[in-house]
């Protein structure tokens, strides 16, 4: 099994150098997707094509070297892995157009919110490798969170292929379908709940009498380096939340007030919130 995935990690590797990318939709996910790429160097600009009806977002991609077109089936001949990015209300209407240009070479990738594989292989030609995956924008920075699911018509070279191209954008998993609403609750929506937090952490400077700008720095290089120490050590949180604590210092005042607060259930609510959301957008 070992010497067939690293096969298969090997053909990802050859096959990227040879890459050609499509876009179909160019927004702010599908943008913050490619320059995860750009920036890597996975892919080179000249080798990523976008569409989009209106040049309202081509600018941006023409600047980074990207190419750009008006018609989603030019996506579909040019470019082998396609990743859809489209709002969900267009995306059938999209798919209705692409579908006869959709061949056995393609790797049709969805990033649509709450549009479920079991529709994409409806709607697609039987057969077709189609993977469904739910970032979120710290892929801009290469610092994302991604999750993937595969479709039947995708095998473990598709999901080698992307898994090897996206790593470049942050963390990278695959996951069973159930798991990507949930995903969405705490990671797409949650990097909101972190700037929130952020926020809230320099105001307290502020109010301590720390100047603005330098509190923001200061809350935001925390968060980074407390989540680098969970992610490199492997540690509980609880655990690394306890080695900072000494007995009766500074540390376990402050948890006393965000006990007192209810932070831990609030954000547990948060993230239940968002995931049901995702779940009746995907309904509807």
């Amino acid at each position: 099994g070992r010497r067939g995935l690293e096969g298969a990690c090997r053909r990802g590797a050859m096959e990227a150098a040879e890459l050609r990318v499509g876009f179909v939709g160019a927004g702010r996910m599908a943008g913050g997707l490619a320059r995860g790429l750009l920036r890597a160097g996975k892919v080179p600009a000249s080798s990523i094509l976008a569409s989009a009806p209106t040049d309202k977002n081509l600018d941006a991609w023409r600047e980074s070297g990207c190419r750009t077109t008006h018609c989603n089936l030019e996506v579909l001949q040019e470019s082998t892995l396609v990743f859809l990015a489209t709002k969900p209300h267009i995306l059938p209407g999209v798919l209705q157009e692409i579908r006869p240009a959709v061949g056995p070479h393609h790797i049709v990738v969805s990033l649509v919110a709450g549009i479920t594989l079991q529709t994409l292989q409806r709607l697609l030609p039987a057969g077709t490798k189609v993977l469904r995956l739910m970032p979120n924008l710290p892929c801009v920075v290469q610092a994302g969170a991604m999750v993937f699911a595969r479709g039947s018509g995708a095998g473990d070279g598709e999901a080698a292929l992307l898994k090897n191209l996206l790593s470049s954008c942050g963390l990278c998993e695959e996951v069973p379908e159930s798991y990507i609403n949930i995903h969405t609750g705490l990671s797409g929506s949650g990097v909101a709940y972190v700037y929130l937090f952020a926020e809230a952490l320099a105001e307290g400077a502020v109010k301590m009498g720390m100047p603005s700008g330098l509190a923001s720095r200061i809350a935001a290089q925390t968060l980074l380096g407390a989540a680098k120490v969970m992610l490199e050590t492997g540690e509980h949180p609880a655990k690394l939340r306890g080695d900072v604590c000494t007995p009766g210092g500074t540390t376990i005042h402050a948890l006393h007030q965000l006990e007192k607060g209810a932070l831990r259930a609030t954000v547990m609510n948060a993230v239940e919130a968002a995931t049901k959301r995702a779940c009746d957008m995907a309904e509807d």
